[in-house]
């Protein structure tokens, strides 16, 4: 299934056009589906999310396998895998847009620069489009992406059983993180 994921990814680096890329296989998205009536916390993350940015056109992409989100308990871990997201049928999610007005902004030069994103997410095979804003940090040649933003889990045809309504908000927030590293051989 990784290879799925590398070969997604592969066919956009080698057609983003010839900018700078960056690349990583260990960001991290944070998955927030946490009810303001409920005690406990319901929220994963996966640490091996793989993106690819093209700072020339600002053409950025995620992908992650819906597996490797973690929760502190096994039971929420299995029910978001087997009744919500269903990882089964739907093994992968991913992020298509780019950074508007990439061309303004050079990452050439230490600094922060706050962007916006704008792109198609694809969760449980449905597909909409969001628009946020994030944050890019240029260090040392490394560029530290993250962004923010909340999805309605209806729109993606995500149900959660009248059961546990209370406790699952209808609205999740996903957090980004990456540290972006030059791709090499390009």
């Amino acid at each position: 299934m990784k290879n799925l994921v590398g070969l997604t990814l592969l066919i956009f680096l080698t057609s983003a056009g010839y900018g700078q890329k960056f690349f990583t296989k260990n960001g991290k998205i944070n998955f927030d589906a946490t009810s303001s009536s409920s005690p406990e916390r319901i929220e994963g993350v996966n640490r091996s999310a793989t993106c690819v940015m093209d700072a020339k056109s600002g053409a950025i992409q995620f992908a992650v396998l819906m597996k490797g989100f973690e929760f502190e308990r096994a039971l929420m871990e299995e029910h978001f895998n087997e009744n919500y997201v269903e990882s089964n049928k739907y093994p992968k999610s991913e992020f298509k847009g780019k950074v508007k007005d990439a061309d303004e902004i050079d990452l050439s030069k230490d600094g922060t620069y706050k962007v916006k994103v704008k792109g198609d997410i694809t969760i449980h095979g449905e597909t909409k489009e969001v628009e946020t804003e994030g944050k890019l940090v240029v260090q040392n040649g490394k560029i530290n992406a993250d962004a923010e933003f909340s999805v309605k889990l209806s729109d993606f045809k995500i149900s959660i059983p009248g059961l546990v309504a209370d406790k699952v908000s209808k609205t999740a927030k996903i957090a980004v993180s990456c540290s972006l590293e030059p791709l090499k051989n390009q």
